[in-house]
């Protein structure tokens, strides 16, 4: 029996090289083999990589989803695509849309095209996206039927990308998943998110921007929970569908921020409350009863260990984090 290879793109950023380490892991699956392709910008970080870089089943390519011919050498070599390669942050987003509808939108496309000359019936296309396209709500959650309502460039980018996904399945019969996850957090995650970017303030005795009134909502889910949905839905999701992964934890970002202080050993005194982001979503919120009921999905980390684990890391990895505060010239307030 052969190896399945999976190509990850964006496999150096965050949630993807946690995903790398997890497959190339001790407890990953047997029988796989990983390459990474990502353009290394200033979010995805190399040494992100080196648990797993002396694994005979790894390999690395420095490259742009959105060059045709590198895709296409590389889609043709391999089984599977796990695509998480996009520009992420909203802030940034909100100063300059280009990139991301570069990146998010055509860059995708390249990927598909990619899949649809060397994967046609076979092989699965997962496409990791994020409750952010369906908008903002009131109450209740969004199941995946909700229609998406995307109000930040960064947004309207990623729900582009999952209807252009989802369309080479409805159209070509390509094998396309795609996943929507809230908000992740956990160790090697770049300091311009919320919880990075407090932690390490917060460390070096400054004070942290909180948007508005501190009362949007976001629901909080762990890097280890969230690959262990990705690979439930790239192992036996169904071609086709949308699968939302939530991590089961809504919180306000003023009581996200209390429980910052508190891990840090910092007061009030340290937050500085900042003008709102511009068209801020109020509150996200994904119902995650399909993954849960088709494919036995369920988070496992409780938010309080999880948190004081990532804390511990930032505090113990300032080796890491260091270097990259002088890329995250737009440090955040809100996720």
């Amino acid at each position: 029996m052969t190896d399945t290879r999976i190509l990850v793109t964006g496999g150096a950023g965050f949630i993807g090289s946690h995903y790398v380490r997890t497959l190339l892991g001790p407890r990953g699956p047997a029988g796989v083999r990983v390459t990474v392709l990502d353009k290394l910008t200033y979010a995805g970080n190399p040494a992100n990589l080196d648990p797993v870089r002396d694994h005979p089943g790894f390999a690395f390519v420095q490259g742009d989803i959105c060059d045709p011919e590198a895709v296409d050498r590389l889609v043709a070599e391999h089984d599977q695509i796990v695509h998480f390669a996009a520009e992420s942050h909203v802030d940034r987003s909100i100063l300059g849309a280009a990139e991301f509808v570069r990146t998010n939108v055509g860059g995708t496309q390249v990927l598909l095209d990619a899949a649809l000359r060397h994967h046609a019936g076979r092989g699965a296309f997962v496409h990791i996206s994020t409750d952010e396209v369906y908008g903002s709500l009131p109450h209740g959650s969004w199941p995946e039927t909700d229609p998406l309502a995307p109000n930040s460039p960064y947004a309207a980018s990623k729900a582009a990308a999952d209807l252009i996904a989802l369309s080479y399945h409805r159209t070509h019969g390509l094998d396309v998943r795609v996943t929507r996850c809230s908000n992740n957090y956990g160790h090697h995650h770049f300091p311009e998110k919320l919880i990075p970017l407090f932690i390490t303030r917060l460390m070096r005795g400054r004070t942290v921007p909180l948007y508005g009134d501190g009362l949007n909502v976001r629901d909080w889910l762990h890097i280890d929970d969230h690959v262990q949905g990705i690979e439930l839905v790239r192992t036996k999701g169904r071609p086709g569908e949308v699968y939302n992964i939530g991590g089961g934890t809504e919180l306000t970002n003023k009581e996200l921020t209390s429980l910052l202080l508190e891990a840090c050993g910092a007061g009030w005194e340290s937050v500085e409350y900042v003008a709102d982001r511009k068209g801020h979503d109020r509150r996200y919120s994904v119902d995650c009863t399909k993954i849960s009921r088709e494919l036995g999905y369920r988070p496992r980390k409780d938010f309080a260990s999880g948190l004081a684990e990532t804390v511990a890391w930032y505090r113990e990895n300032q080796h890491w984090w260091e270097p990259l505060e002088r890329r995250a010239e737009l440090g955040s307030g809100a996720g």
